[in-house]
């Protein structure tokens, strides 16, 4: 059965979504068009939760019935009713489960683009190989979610990978499937440079930080120290006469970023500040999860590297996440970048996290 502070809260949307609809018909606001986009999109984010609501006050009617129909002298009828109360007792129930889920505040990032940073941490040119590897598994995954990958920055190791990536991915909800990627990665195996065949444990760090808006950040421009120089490849030769590459201090905050893929400075700038607004972002968003405690186990967006959040272990095939005790015996298409599996149990993780934390609440 629902709490009563759930029926509450699913009494006050369904009592406003009336309010606004009658609104809607005022001609005063039909010709206030802020007004009315507001009111929309208002009644937009309530229309499902009032509907599953609605749905849900009458399958407790007809059980009531259902109740009293199963005391009547015609054994038919009294069979037929307790049949139906099995059946909606079982939808109830389900549908119960789907409103708790509905009431759970959305995370206001989750349909934003990401930037994303992978460095070569413990273990030397292992760690940037391995920073390579998760370049390429992000990839993968992209692709099949039909997302783009733009490159901001790089700086690629001579024996292969990176000992630093940066790069946006662009699409429908991406924020939401991958922001519980940062933190440390750990791949056990044999190492590519390593001849006699012993298994090293190598990291490499992930920081994913949902794409912030100007209106998100604001940014004084003295407080920002922009350099710029000539853009390298790999191996540090020149790739671009001009000095086309950007680097841009936040001295506040003593935030460095830096892009040098495109050739125009003026493009490079823009990313660079886009990059640069994120990571300011995501530091404050740290600060505010640090107070917050130790409510839950996954901290979206906190970039915490030191954390060892995942283990890759090649002779075994295994991945094993290790926030939530999940373990899956695929690492070779995990690399290839099917990790939808393991993004879908963090995914689950947090919201039966968040529910917990609501009914807390809700006592």
């Amino acid at each position: 059965m629902a709490t009563d502070k759930m029926i509450e809260r699913l009494e006050t949307m369904e009592k406003r979504i009336n309010e606004i609809d009658t609104l809607l018909g005022d001609e005063n606001v039909g010709n206030d068009i802020a007004k009315l986009t507001s009111l929309n999109k208002e009644r937009a984010a309530l229309e499902k939760p009032v509907e599953e609501y609605i749905r849900y006050k009458k399958i407790q009617s007809d059980l009531s019935d259902a109740n009293i129909m199963q005391h009547d002298e015609d054994p038919e009828i009294a069979a037929f009713a307790k049949e139906t109360i099995r059946e909606l007792s079982e939808e109830s129930e389900n549908l119960y489960l789907k409103l708790k889920m509905m009431l759970v505040p959305k995370d206001p990032n989750d349909e934003k683009n990401v930037i994303c940073e992978i460095r070569g941490a413990a273990g030397g040119d292992e760690a940037n190989i391995f920073a390579g590897d998760l370049f390429r598994m992000y990839s993968r995954y992209a692709e099949k979610k039909g997302w783009k990958i733009q490159i901001v920055d790089e700086s690629p190791s001579e024996m292969g990978g990176f000992a630093n990536i940066s790069f946006m991915i662009k699409g429908e909800g991406v924020y939401s499937r991958l922001k519980f990627e940062s933190g440390a990665h750990r791949v056990q195996r044999v190492p590519k440079t390593e001849a006699s065949g012993r298994i090293h444990t190598s990291t490499a760090t992930v920081l994913v930080m949902p794409e912030a808006e100007a209106v998100d950040v604001e940014i004084n421009p003295s407080d920002l120290q922009i350099d710029t120089y000539r853009s390298s490849g790999a191996g540090g030769q020149n790739v671009n006469k001009t000095e086309s590459a950007v680097r841009i201090t936040h001295i506040p905050t003593g935030i460095v970023v830096a892009c040098q893929v495109e050739r125009s400075q003026i493009q490079n700038r823009e990313i660079a500040m886009n990059l640069l607004r994120a990571r300011i972002l995501a530091a404050k968003e740290a600060e505010q999860n640090e107070k917050i405690g130790n409510e839950r186990r996954l901290k979206v967006g906190t970039g915490e590297r030191s954390e060892k959040i995942r283990t890759y272990n090649y002779p075994q095939n295994r991945v094993t996440d290790h926030r939530i005790g999940f373990t899956i015996q695929k690492l070779d298409r995990v690399m290839e970048g099917d990790i939808e599996e393991i993004l879908d149990a963090l995914i689950n993780a947090d919201q039966q996290d968040k529910i917990a934390l609501q009914e807390k609440q809700d006592k």
